[in-house]
């Protein structure tokens, strides 16, 4: 079966490896364009397009997608299937209707939840208990394609965004594998998806950082480790802005609105949160600092309690 392998960042590089290690025919990678990175702006490769490039692949990194050209380079590879993995494109409908297997994709949630940009931070910032990944066929509305094939995971209590990506990541390539050998056969479900249930989400940016002390010690300590590793919860004290990593939970009680300082000491950092509950800061990082332990900044810079 030629496969055509379409994928940026590292979620894609994963799912491009295991296909490469199991010997799948893949023959073109597309890419997005090189992009200046850095303090000194210089160009700078995708993970798809070096683990390409390192294996001797042929990479095709086209400027726009209804221009005709990238059509065009499809058609002469001629694939049986395109797999789609974050490739960042939408791809036109002359282009879907190419390999004669279609074009599937794998998506980080358990669809239809989370269908749209960054469903592992969210499943994590919500507070979900499972999530997964999953496999489907392109459609013409974002994420709404046939659902193939999904697998769960339990997420941690305290998993960071980061720690649960590089996990789907691993279980997203081996399903797509999965996906693509019953596909060949003949074998390969397709159930489609129930919008009712459908839920979107949207990608973050540093807006989302400031903590809402308004809310329960774990829909806080959610938001703190949802935001790994960017763009990161942050806190303000004695009027700078902090960085937020670690935090824990706590039985303490306070009559203390939420957002003030309970206590500080060797735990860490105690600061109310709704309906009484406290929550314990563990890990922080000062203006212009390393990440240090809550206790570790204590030492060099005590707090006043106000009553």
């Amino acid at each position: 079966m030629r496969i055509v392998f379409m994928g940026t960042p590292d979620f894609a590089a994963a799912s491009l490896k295991k296909l490469i290690e199991d010997k799948f025919n893949i023959v073109g990678v597309f890419t997005q364009p090189d992009k200046p990175k850095g303090r000194g702006m210089e160009m700078s490769f995708s993970p798809v397009k070096e683990l390409a490039l390192a294996h001797d692949l042929p990479v095709f990194q086209p400027e726009k997608m209804r221009d005709g050209s990238a059509l065009r380079q499809i058609e002469v590879l001629a694939p049986d299937i395109l797999v789609v993995v974050a490739y960042g494109r939408i791809l036109p409908d002359e282009i879907l209707a190419v390999p004669k297997f279609g074009a599937i994709n794998v998506h980080g949630s358990l669809l239809p939840k989370y269908r749209g940009a960054a469903p592992i931070q969210w499943a994590v910032l919500n507070g979900d208990k499972v999530t997964g990944v999953s496999t489907m066929y392109l459609a013409k509305e974002m994420d709404t394609g046939d659902i193939i094939y999904t697998a769960e995971t339990e997420i941690g209590e305290f998993e960071t965004s980061g720690e649960l990506f590089d996990r789907l990541m691993v279980m997203g390539a081996d399903l797509l594998v999965k996906t693509l050998r019953d596909i060949e056969k003949g074998t390969a479900p397709r159930t489609p998806q129930d919008n009712a249930k459908a839920s979107y989400v949207s990608q973050l940016d540093k807006s989302f950082s400031p903590i809402d002390w308004n809310k329960s010690p774990r829909a806080v300590v959610k938001w703190i480790y949802g935001l790994q590793p960017w763009p990161v919860a942050t806190m303000e004290l004695e009027g700078s802005v902090y960085r937020v990593f670690a935090a824990e939970y706590t039985e303490g009680k306070t009559d203390k609105a939420p957002g003030q300082i309970v206590s500080a000491g060797k735990a860490g950092i105690e600061i109310a949160c709704a309906n009484g509950e406290t929550l314990m800061i563990t890990q922080l990082q000062a203006p212009g600092k390393k990440r240090m332990k809550a206790a570790d900044f204590l030492r060099g810079h005590p707090i006043k309690i106000e009553p």
